[in-house]
């Protein structure tokens, strides 16, 4: 996907090139306002412009009319690989009312989630720490209330019929500090609770479980139309079939690592007295 991303990248540069014919780079940056440098790299495909960035390029090669043009392409390149740096400038309330879409849409969603508890299954306080940490990773607006809102109504699909929720995780989630004991055992306690519900179908990979696949990224499968996929940097949006039907096998895979139902129930239980006794 990513070599997807920098094709597209690359292409919208020749095209910024192309549209900037008789004018030079040194002189289009100084009708920017630009470093030179910036002007080289976007037409290089080595630095993604934003929406602005064209708006003004279209300005200063005096041809306003290929604006939206422009913005058509960087969104073709965008609706596969959407960076956090973009998707959290309004905060992560905006990130949730995009993907509640996508749930709305769906009738069989599958996770995966190794390094915490999934986002569906969080309790308000647990998510709250989970929003606060990444605001400050990404040094994005704090909206945690507004998101934990948010995150917490579509929790409410969990409990209508005609949707499944197939969710596997790792056993090292149950352990991840990501919030204080309380708050973590109260999660636990919520999982457990979880467990018992007619829509979901809660399994946990064992730690000392044989996998076919190292775990790694976390990600939804939305029916098989749609993977996104969490990285540092960026979610992926994936919809073509090759991409989907990948992490289906990677998902399959992890699921019949999992054990599900008592199994899952004493994993969670071990996770649970393990923090009393902390």
């Amino acid at each position: 996907m990513s070599t997807d991303f920098q094709q597209g990248r690359t292409a919208l540069g020749a095209r910024l090139r192309e549209l900037r014919a008789g004018v030079s780079q040194r002189v289009l940056a100084e009708r920017l306002g630009w470093p030179q440098s910036k002007v080289s790299k976007i037409e290089g495909g080595r630095q993604t412009p934003t929406k602005e960035d064209l708006a003004e390029w279209a300005r200063a090669i005096e041809q306003p009319d290929v604006a939206d043009e422009l913005a058509a392409r960087l969104q073709g390149i965008e609706s596969h690989v959407r960076s956090w740096h973009r998707q959290l400038c309004a905060g992560h309330r905006p990130v949730q009312d995009a993907l509640t879409v996508e749930y709305e849409r769906s009738t069989v969603l599958r996770a995966w989630e190794g390094a915490m508890v999934v986002g569906m299954l969080q309790t308000p306080d647990y998510a709250r720490h989970v929003f606060s940490r990444y605001a400050e990773l990404h040094r994005s607006p704090k909206d945690s209330e507004d998101a934990v809102r948010a995150r917490v109504r579509r929790q409410e699909m969990l409990y209508r019929p005609g949707r499944v929720f197939h969710i596997v995780m790792w056993e090292a989630a149950l352990h991840a500090g990501v919030a204080p004991p309380h708050v973590l055992a109260a999660q636990l306690d919520r999982l457990i609770g979880a467990v018992g519900l007619d829509t979901v179908k809660l399994g946990i990979v064992p730690l000392g479980a044989g996998v076919a696949v190292p775990p790694a990224n976390g990600f939804w499968l939305y029916d098989d139309r749609l993977a996104i996929v969490e990285d540092w940097h960026a979610e992926l949006w994936l919809d073509d079939v090759p991409s989907v039907s990948l992490y289906r096998r990677v998902w399959n895979s992890l699921h019949h690592s999992a054990v599900y139902g008592s199994h899952a129930l004493r994993l969670i239980a071990r996770a649970r007295a393990h923090l009393d006794m902390a």
